[in-house]
């Protein structure tokens, strides 16, 4: 099997594993080494430039005319398509707009933007001049974006006037003026690009007009860096304190995603690929903006959401439209699509020709909802995992090298280059089956993190508790096929009377239920056994019987788990507390079932819902 195939030869000799991959891309100097133990760098005396490997290369290769990237807003009705030469002319000119400003090699740049293709432009153009980009979710809340602009300390941001959501525009301008006004690092220059959903009060001698330096920029080649130099800082989700700014390098980085859309995901030049995510998040860096281009492929940017713009075919209608090869996108868009079209109506309106499969990732995808989705498809539908922190994935069914077995419940098998182990409470090697705290050796290897931006003691806590290896923070368990079960973060492993439970392993068994559209399973104090399992369900419309579901739901966990598992309650929810990525906030529901302080998260996605779930979980009056 070519996987397997490819996974030894990566164990076994991974400099050589890794300088074949290295051959496939352009690079300004070649390197000679793979890895570098000493430094911890991958190809450290290589100079590569990333843009140049994304789009001028293509350019050069005769491929010039075919589609790069196509833009879809459902919001506003708008879409465009521009080929590897019109992208190549845009990116160039903006990387001029962005010298033109006086941001050099090593300056860093916020881009502070929504879906629209400037945003990309923006970010390949950093990469072309060897500055650093660091995106943050557009919409973010002015004191978040405050700490990034502190810590990172840009030369220039990017933004634009506003972001638009279904029924709402949101003005970016405000909150980049408030942001800047907080923050003790001021950016020399702001750059704005205007919508004409809503124009944007510019600030004198500090803030320019996007289209009209853009207009008098001229293009700029792109410069050579080094292999290990920074091509980004991605700051991760739900960040409180001091900012956790994942560093991206970039020739380990390039070598990687290229690696991954051949080997994983089965794309080639000229295929279409669609990540349904946002580029604020890593999953829109790796696999909306720089993977598929690095492979030569089609991407898809899309300002929309699964459901609501304008119904839930949406995702099926574009990739009839767009004859997508693969569609990648969070368990949550499939839930929210699953709860508006339950008969798959919509799915069964449109042909899916060009589909070949849909992976998922972004937060643990319940058997319930894979195989739903799976049967409603008739295609492969793929979990997979990895974090911010690591870059591309690290447990997936590499369908690029032929697997097709899939085990509901699991991420998969360890991907090439990656060597995982799960340790015990002991700290020993557990036994197949047994869940634990998931590791993975060292050296990491290309496009994983390999510094946090300004905070090396935060970096190294993460090889500190297992020398040798990094911990994932997940609990997790390797069966005895070698695939791999994320049970969730090593906080939701609940004691529970001196036994410990995974609360992802409830989930399985509550999100089976007929009723369940979606729930989370999270462990609150109690007086008696420590811990005890609290479950929060949304049903599908139209569900009646609530007691009777819930009697079904503690039966079934009694009956799968155990009886130490038995949850103290399920709470019958309209909503559960989401950042925009899609996963659920499950340390805010703990702290409203402890009566702990609620600290709301800059990320989560609708805060109207909490006062509804503290209402549920609150305690009852006895009666009579």
């Amino acid at each position: 099997m070519a996987y397997e195939k490819a996974f030894e030869t990566a164990h076994a000799d991974p400099q050589g594993f890794w300088m074949d991959v290295a051959k496939t891309l352009e690079w300004d100097v070649e390197p000679t080494t793979a890895h570098d133990e000493a430094t911890d760098g991958w190809f450290p005396d290589g100079k590569i430039n990333t843009c140049a490997n994304a789009v001028d290369r293509h350019v050069a290769a005769g491929r010039g005319s075919q589609q790069a990237l196509i833009y879809e807003s459902p919001i506003t009705g708008k879409s465009s398509t521009y080929t590897f030469d019109e992208l190549l002319e845009r990116v160039s000119r903006t990387a001029g707009m962005l010298t033109e400003a006086g941001v050099k090699t090593g300056d860093r740049v916020v881009i502070y933007m929504p879906m629209v293709p400037e945003a990309v432009f923006g970010m390949l153009a950093c990469a072309r001049i060897g500055a650093i980009h660091s995106v943050v979710f557009g919409g973010f809340a002015a004191p978040e974006l405050a700490k990034r602009i502190d810590d990172c300390k840009p030369a220039a941001v990017l933004s634009a006037s506003c972001g638009l959501e279904p029924g709402r525009t949101i003005a970016y301008k405000p909150l980049l003026d408030k942001a800047i006004e907080l923050s003790s690092h001021k950016p020399d220059v702001a750059i704005i690009l205007q919508r004409e959903e809503l124009h944007a009060d510019l600030v004198a001698n500090r803030d320019i007009d996007w289209q009209a330096a853009y207009d008098a920029a001229s293009p700029v080649d792109p410069v050579p860096v080094a292999s290990t130099d920074p091509l980004y800082i991605l700051y991760t989700s739900g960040t409180t304190g001091t900012p956790k700014g994942v560093v991206r390098d970039n020739g380990g980085h390039a070598a990687a995603l290229s690696w991954s859309m051949k080997n994983i995901y089965g794309i080639e030049a000229g295929d279409v690929f669609w990540a349904a995510s946002d580029i604020g998040w890593v999953v829109g860096h790796s696999y909306i903006v720089y993977a598929p281009l690095l492979a030569g492929a089609t991407t898809i940017l899309f300002e929309g959401k699964p459901i609501g713009t304008p119904d839930a075919g949406i995702f099926w209608n574009l990739i009839d439209k767009h004859q997508v090869k693969v569609l990648f996108t969070a368990p949550t868009a499939i839930r929210a699509i699953r709860r508006a079209d339950p008969d798959g109506d919509f799915i069964a309106k449109a042909s899916l020709a060009s589909l070949t499969a849909l992976f998922l990732a972004g937060e643990r995808a319940d058997p319930d909802t894979l195989l739903w989705i799976a049967e409603q498809l008739g295609k492969p539908v793929i979990d997979h995992w990895w974090q911010t922190e690591l870059g591309w994935p690290a447990i997936a069914t590499c369908f690029g090298l032929g697997e097709t077995h899939i085990k509901p419940g699991s991420a998969g098998r360890a991907v090439p280059g990656y060597r995982f182990k799960v340790k015990d409470e002991a700290g020993e090697d557990a036994a197949a089956g047994k869940v634990g705290t998931l590791l993975i050796e060292q050296p990491l290897p290309p496009g994983n993190f390999r510094a946090l931006w300004n905070n090396p003691e935060k970096f190294a806590s993460g090889f500190v508790d297992f020398p040798g290896h990094y911990t994932t923070g997940d609990a997790g368990m390797i069966d005895e096929d070698g695939f791999i079960h994320i049970m969730g973060r090593t906080d939701d492993i609940i004691n529970v009377a001196g036994h410990r439970l995974s609360t992802g392993q409830m989930e399985e068994v509550v999100a089976n239920h007929p009723a369940v559209v979606e729930c989370a399973v999270v462990g609150a104090s109690d007086e008696l056994k420590g811990e005890m399992a609290v479950a929060f369900v949304i049903t599908r419309p139209g569900t009646e019987d609530l007691p009777a579901v819930k009697k079904d739901i503690v039966r079934t966990i009694r009956e799968d788990i155990g009886p130490i598992a038995s949850p103290r309650d399920v709470f019958f929810a309209d909503a559960l507390p989401k950042t925009r990525s899609g996963k659920v906030l499950r340390n805010l529901l703990r702290a409203i079932l402890n009566g702990d302080e609620i600290v709301v998260p800059q990320t989560i996605e609708d805060p109207s819902v909490i006062d509804g779930l503290i209402a549920l979980a609150a305690p009852q009056p006895a009666e009579g």
